[in-house]
């Protein structure tokens, strides 16, 4: 299955290992079957993680297993005397295991009461540790220490063609394990990869190379691959580099694609992106001033030149468009918390500024407390660090007003222009998305490339969160005219067909 199912398996796991009645967990710790996670290297497991535990609300505790040994796993042996019988011995116990330690850490850090315990790379552990991380499958136990009530195992691996230090399990523990087989796919990946805004010539460079998003290939000089982690890191350096002004080039992209080919074809590719981006001038066409002549080259381009544009222009409308979500997602978070404040001055208690820095540090506690047990994610975090600031602002606006009432008038003037900007903020993008639609009617009429437009648009999640809020016309006319499954395949084999070599 690819990485998308794997994830709802995971969570589905989760839902029936979090079930309780009067007596509390329905499947005890030792019943519950750790998810163990099964794929090829770079394919997104480890990744899905701290989706999984944002989105399920949880706690997650994370371990690279060949980092450790069998006394940081299992803890340190330690003599005690115990009597039976009358009969006086000396026996072996264990301290806490480090793995085990860390989740009651966790939990006394964060309050966190339920979470994941995920533990990667676990078939590929020492040769003296093997031996304790099968039991520990078996039992949840390291030592004399369980994994406590609450929280789940999860765990990955790679199948031995992939890695020399795999340790095969046998059948006793694999009746012990919920195995997930995990594949590399490329339409799964893209909405990812859209959500995390990945740079616009890897995604347009994978839809007409397909082929190039994951590969794995022996040779002469040894190994030689491209994973979905590879081309995802790439994605994040090139944005860093040309905000930097630096030269990306096929020396950097090889230091990521390392496969010599996929690794070439893609710097040629990007040269050739740049000069589209630098030719069709996509602010103007998101401002509705597309020049004449940007739209008859345009209407003369091959296919591929097109596809580059689409993705110039898309990578610049959904960007409008996440920004605006983002901004809504802080105001929303900002209205609750002032709604707080204000029933704070009902209390009386403590002077507005003074009431409003509680709120403050509220704030601050969440998003360490979210950072610390990975239950936000990047983009939740943003969002709380930009409410975070403007609660500090507030607070120094009000600073000396000791009136409750008049603090938090002063308070709601500011929350009102916000509102304004927002509104502004979103009528300027939705009049942009406007623009975008009307330049491809022109452009392109009724092609195939207005059914890429908006089938991108409903992949990403931005994208489709603001037309569902705000509005599009353009969006629902072509959505509805368009025979989306009947055209979208005519399209995917055009795709492949695309050779950038005879670019």
């Amino acid at each position: 299955m690819n990485i998308k199912e794997a994830k709802e398996q995971i969570k589905n796991a989760m839902t029936a290992y979090f079930s309780k009645d009067e007596y509390g967990y329905v499947i005890p710790v030792e019943k519950q079957r750790p998810v163990f996670l099964m794929g090829p290297p770079g394919v997104g497991k480890t990744a899905i993680m701290e989706q999984v535990a944002g989105e399920m609300g949880v706690g997650l505790v994370s371990y690279s297993m060949t980092h450790h040994t069998r006394q940081s796993a299992l803890g340190l042996p330690f003599i005690v005397h115990k009597t039976y019988g009358g009969f006086t011995c000396d026996v072996s116990e264990y301290t806490m295991s480090e793995i085990i330690a860390s989740v009651y850490d966790l939990m006394e850090e964060t309050g966190v009461r339920e979470g994941i315990l995920f533990l990667d790379e676990i078939n590929c552990v020492s040769e003296t540790l093997a031996p304790v991380m099968l039991q520990f499958l078996q039992y949840k136990i390291f030592g004399r220490h369980r994994v406590p009530d609450g929280w789940i195992v999860v765990t990955a691996g790679n199948p031995p063609e992939y890695n020399n230090s795999v340790r095969e399990f046998d059948i006793v523990t694999w009746d012990r394990l919920k195995r997930i087989d995990v594949e590399p796919d490329f339409d799964v990946w893209k909405e990812y990869a859209y959500q995390k805004g990945v740079h616009p010539a890897v995604l347009t460079y994978l839809e007409i190379k397909k082929a190039d998003f994951y590969k794995i290939e022996s040779s002469v000089d040894g190994k030689r691959f491209v994973t979905a982690r590879g081309w995802d890191d790439l994605s994040q350096m090139i944005q860093l580099y040309e905000a930097h002004s630096l030269p990306v080039d096929e020396k950097l992209v090889r230091q990521y694609l390392q496969h010599p080919t996929v690794a070439k074809d893609f710097s040629v590719y990007y040269d050739l992106f740049n000069k589209y981006r630098s030719d069709y001038q996509v602010d103007r066409i998101l401002a509705g001033q597309a020049g004449q002549a940007v739209k008859d080259r345009a209407k003369a381009a091959k296919f591929d030149e097109r596809l580059a544009l689409l993705g110039l222009i898309l990578d610049a409308v959904i960007g409008e468009l996440r920004s605006v979500m983002q901004d809504e997602g802080a105001l929303f978070t900002l209205m609750d918390v002032l709604k707080r404040f204000r029933a704070a001055l009902s209390g009386g208690k403590g002077s507005p500024s003074a009431l409003l820095e509680q709120q403050v540090e509220a704030q601050q506690a969440a998003l360490e407390s979210g950072k610390r047990s990975a239950r936000l994610s990047p983009e939740q975090q943003r969002q709380m660090f930009a409410v975070i600031s403007t609660l500090e602002d507030l607070r120094g606006e009000i600073q000396g007003i000791s009136d409750g009432n008049a603090a938090f008038q002063q308070v709601k003037v500011r929350f009102d222009g916000r509102v304004k900007a927002l509104q502004d903020s979103a009528q300027a993008a939705r009049k942009a998305l406007s623009h975008v639609f009307r330049f491809c009617e022109e452009v392109f009429a009724d092609g195939q490339e207005m059914l890429i437009l908006v089938t991108e648009l409903t992949i990403s999640a931005d994208a489709s969160k603001f037309i569902g809020r705000y509005g599009c016309p353009e969006y629902f006319a072509h959505n509805q005219e368009l025979l989306f499954y009947e055209r979208q395949q005519d399209i995917i084999t055009q795709l492949d067909q695309l050779d950038l070599d005879q670019i």
